[in-house]
């Protein structure tokens, strides 16, 4: 990871991505970097020359080499995200791949970085009661991309009467408030668990 000052910006070059934050935040490794951009005013993430990798086969789970890709998102104009940071920290500190994306997402900023990040899996933190609107969105534009391989998950204030139809637009689980996130994290974990041949 390099980085540089420009203008009052901070510079990241970290793999596929450039990142321009405003103020300067304190890094610790590169790869909490992604989690810490959450924590900026301002952040333009702009990819490098577009390299996409062959997209894994998800049907038969991960590849035993394979860490699990997690994008967690905060769609809409919710801006209560420590839930979002808690589950992305302990996602990554179990051992998996962990984007970021910060506040005030919307869907098809959130589906290009799952894409891009080739993640097997979307959490969306949603505590602004847009939850049938905002999952309904993510789910379609990634079967128009041709990504409804990726798994979406969620968590927030969701009424239980609300569940039974996210369940129907594909929503493969909803954690709601009481969940641990050791619960979250053994079901992504069982949920890609490697198969056997």
């Amino acid at each position: 990871m390099t980085a540089k000052r420009d203008h009052g910006f901070v510079t990241f070059r970290s793999g596929l991505l450039t990142v321009r934050m405003k103020n300067q935040v304190s890094l610790v490794t590169e790869s909490e970097i992604r989690v810490t951009l959450l924590t900026v005013d301002a952040v333009w993430v702009t990819p490098e020359p577009l390299r996409y990798r062959q997209r894994r086969t998800r049907d038969k789970g991960v590849s035993m080499s394979a860490r699990i890709r997690v994008v967690v998102a905060k769609p809409g104009l919710d801006g209560h995200d420590r839930g979002a940071k808690v589950v992305a920290r302990a996602l990554r500190d179990a051992g998996m791949e962990v984007i970021y994306t910060g506040l005030h997402q919307t869907p098809e900023q959130i589906v290009e970085t799952a894409i891009q990040e080739d993640a097997d899996v979307v959490g969306l933190s949603v505590l602004s009661g847009a939850h049938m609107t905002l999952f309904a969105k993510v789910l379609e534009l990634l079967r128009e991309r041709g990504a409804d391989d990726i798994v979406v998950f969620g968590g927030g204030i969701v009424p239980d009467d609300d569940l039974p139809e996210l369940e129907r637009l594909g929503v493969a689980k909803i954690f709601t408030p009481g969940a641990t996130t050791t619960s979250i994290v053994d079901w992504v974990r069982e949920r890609f668990a490697p198969t056997t041949a």
